[in-house]
């Protein structure tokens, strides 16, 4: 390997320097080896190279790049070749821009619909990550740019993301949190990985050997880099020893030093340093041999594929009456700010410049479709409605034949570094579909927002079409299917609960200051709904069409399921056909049903297609903690094949052999009573049972850590101090900036105060600076004083 030879020339001091990057964005270049500075910047769907000042929360302008439907949206499409095609043109963006590596996609679970950064995300489920996160590799990557798969690994929350301990048990961690990471790693092969700021069972990520080299490397097999989440760094030396590569962003030269002294006095092994610096240099020279100079992409093509994304992800809750695909001859009401102003991403270092931004009203308008027009609400998420544009909204939409009433969450709602508290809409929207509803029954709700919401008034409408965070060209996907120039084909990645309370982990999310519990366990999402059968607003999987589809012929061995799908209807279409597998009687805990496959298929009229699954011993296996991997049970198995969850057209018994290793865990039931007969209220695990599950000593909750105070330490820990209060008052001042408002400021205010010290190098701080206030924090007051003028005058 080149890298190799090029690292055994090197001083020790030039192995050193590589750990860190050169500035916010870009590696260190090294001219006596050729080797370029390389630039890693933020996607996931769509390109942020910022021109100037570097954030990583979205604050600062970036250049204007193809904004394309977000993770939330595009797993949604169940679409392979689509995930592919977008990743393609992210690809060719990068390749213009000189960008060699973009951070993304992001395949972390849905544990709980409140994450602020769901919309980023693709699924509750590991398979639908996995497929549609290795497929959106594959297309970034056909284009020789790199891409980071992250935040690996449980980082399911963005309250206290930076400092918390996800305590997971080690079944969950292996079925439910890591199993979609493995799928991209194994399919897709990405450039880097990032690994995320929280701990996980109580060791930080950026420096868990058992995560970055026993499992990943070792187990999953994987040789490319690992790369820190920016500012997730906390024992440098620490960090090298794990696996951890690439520390981001760079510094001043500390952890350099801290690298060459470790490596001197025997701390470090010189070869641990060597397989790190080899890793960044082979991922440079990946790099440079890829880079494609004076390419330029095709904007009208990526506008393009946008606008098909945007189309092909939208999924159709409800149709009653057939209200949808719209006849223009109608007379029809356009009602919401959203219609005009549309929400079309989220909030934080995800926050693209759209190149161009396409509204309803303006893709409806370039059809030649009449429509009257009123706001509704004010896009200021201060969730007050005026009398006046509710009086208004009525007025438009009396008499009219559809109504086209367009809501959501507003922008601030959802963001990075910050969750929800509730499941509800604004009052604004509420009150607004209220009012709307009493005057007018055909009613039609287009939802842009990037995560579920309650939906009390969801029988008092005709139908609901699900745009979720479309991109710039969602306004003319849209309209594509409001009109029926496209087939609504998309389906939900995610369970829509009827209420907060229904949700598997509201008892546990999220959790106290230093540590969230994921008591819940491998029942995430629909592997809980469907096994207590409680009721939901509506079921993982589930969008209507325009047309029908029948399922026939049904066939399956233990290596492959096989079954006909025809279009019944008047309308040319796509089906998403699922395969789900499940045990009944079993000796262990199971969910009901798992999803184990899916294809998307496209048919005419009257057309046919056979389609059939590919199955191994991975689609029957539950991963055995008596054994430490993965194992079979020995019985009989329910093959499903269905157009949801619940939905299911196709079934059949299948007989497996087993390893029987599942009689190593013949106790659990005495155990854990509940997970074998889990409530069908809201699921409260008793501690003594998760203790048993986790194995190991439960840490404690909203522990607060006192004097000395360290980098590491929180505001939160320091908040009572003199310097505390003032530098909350000042980041609260920055971090105001991220939505322009002062949406949530409580949340945000709870939020902020759990961000480690560290990350002011973050805000323009030296780490000098840093050090110094510490110091002040800690009561020597003098000391940080002179740390402070030093640092200014360096």
């Amino acid at each position: 390997m080149r890298a190799n030879i090029i690292v055994e020339k090197m001083k020790l001091e030039e192995k050193a320097a590589l750990c860190s990057g050169f500035d916010f964005w870009n590696t260190k270049g090294m001219e006596r080896f050729s080797l370029k500075s390389i630039m890693l910047t933020d996607g996931p769907h769509g390109l942020r190279k910022q021109a100037g000042d570097a954030d990583h929360l979205g604050i600062n302008d970036s250049i204007p790049a193809t904004c394309f439907p977000t993770a939330s949206a595009l797993s949604s499409s169940f679409d392979r070749e689509l995930a592919r095609e977008v990743g393609v043109a992210l690809g060719e963006e990068c390749q213009q821009e000189d960008v060699s590596v973009l951070l993304g996609p992001g395949v972390n679970i849905k544990r709980s619909p409140l994450c602020g950064r769901n919309f980023e995300y693709m699924s509750e489920d590991p398979y639908v990550s996995g497929e549609i996160g290795a497929a959106l590799v594959e297309g970034i990557q056909s284009r020789g740019v790199g891409t980071s798969l992250k935040h690996f690994a449980a980082n399911n929350q963005e309250f206290c993301r930076m400092t918390g301990d996800s305590v997971v048990d080690e079944r969950a961690l292996h079925e439910i949190y890591l199993t979609g990471f493995e799928k991209v790693i194994k399919k897709s092969s990405p450039w880097t990985v990032m690994c995320s700021y929280n701990k996980l069972n109580g060791t930080y990520n950026s420096e868990n050997k058992w995560l970055l080299t026993d499992l990943l490397r070792e187990d999953w097999g994987y040789d490319g880099m690992v790369v820190s989440d920016w500012g997730a760094v906390i024992n440098r030396v620490n960090g090298i020893k794990a696996g951890m590569d690439l520390e981001m962003p760079g510094n001043t030269g500390r952890t350099q030093e801290e690298i060459i002294e470790a490596v001197k006095c025997g701390e470090l092994q010189e070869a641990d340093l060597d397989r790190v610096v080899a890793r960044i240099v082979e991922l440079v020279l990946k790099a440079q041999d890829n880079k494609k100079t004076g390419f330029r992409y095709d904007q009208k093509a990526h506008q393009a594929v946008a606008r098909k994304a945007a189309a092909r992800s939208s999924v159709l809750l409800k149709n009653e009456g057939n209200m949808l695909p719209l006849n223009p001859d109608q007379s029809i009401a356009v009602i919401g700010a959203f219609a005009k102003t549309p929400r079309y991403q989220g909030s934080g270092s995800s926050k693209i410049n759209p190149s161009m931004l396409e509204s309803v009203c303006d893709a409806l308008h370039e059809e030649g479709v009449i429509y009257d027009y009123a706001e509704g609400y004010s896009l200021k998420p201060d969730g007050k409605s005026s009398d006046e544009r509710i009086k208004e909204a009525c007025q438009a939409a009396q008499n009219k034949d559809v109504v086209l009433l367009f809501t959501g969450l507003p922008d601030a709602y959802e963001t990075e570094g910050n969750d929800r508290s509730a499941l509800e809409m604004p009052k604004s929207h509420l009150k607004l579909i209220e009012s709307v509803t009493a005057v007018n029954p055909n009613v039609v709700i287009i939802l842009q927002l990037g995560a579920p919401v309650e939906m009390p008034w969801r029988d008092k409408v005709k139908a609901v079409l699900l745009s979720y965070l479309g991109g710039q060209a969602g306004g003319k996907g849209c309209v594509d299917i409001l009109l029926g120039k496209e087939n609504p084909g998309g389906k939900l990645a995610e369970t829509w609960p009827v209420q907060l309370a229904d949700v598997p982990c509201a008892k546990y999310f999220p959790g106290g200051s230093n540590s969230v519990q994921y008591r819940e366990g491998i029942f995430v999402g629909y592997r809980y709904y469907d096994t207590v059968q409680k009721e939901v607003a509506y079921p993982f999987g589930h969008g209507l069409s325009y047309t029908s589809f029948s399922y026939t012929e049904l066939q399956f061995n233990e290596k492959e399921v096989s079954c006909r799908i025809t279009n019944t209807g008047t309308r040319a279409g796509a089906e998403v056909v699922q395969l789900y597998i499940g045990m009944e009687n079993s000796k262990i805990f199971r969910a009901q049903k798992e999803l184990k496959g899916f294809k998307k298929v496209f048919l005419e009229p009257g057309e046919s297609a056979a389609v059939s699954f590919t199955m191994d011993n991975r689609s029957f296996a539950y991963y055995n903690t008596a054994i430490g991997n993965w194992a079979v049970e020995e019985g009989d198995y329910t093959i499903w094949v269905g157009t949801s969850s619940r939905d299911i057209r196709l079934e059949g018994s299948l007989k497996m052999n087993g390893d029987g290793q599942e009689e190593k865990l013949a106790d659990q039931k005495v155990k854990l009573p509940t997970y074998y007969d889990l409530p069908t209220g809201i699921l409260e695990i008793p501690e003594a049972e998760f203790t048993a599950l986790y194995g190991r000593k439960l840490t404690l909750l909203n522990k607060t850590e006192g004097k000395p105070y360290t980098v590491n330490s929180t505001f939160y820990d320091i908040k009572d101090t003199m310097v505390g209060k003032m530098l909350f008052k000042q980041m609260m001042k920055q971090a105001s900036n991220v939505t322009g408002d002062d949406y949530g400021q409580t949340e945000m205010d709870e939020s902020a105060l759990h961000i480690p010290l560290r990350l002011m190098v973050m805000m323009n701080m030296s780490e000098m600076m840093v050090e110094g206030l510490v110091d002040m924090a800690n009561g020597h007051i003098l000391k940080g004083i002179v740390k402070l003028v030093k640092s200014r005058k360096k």
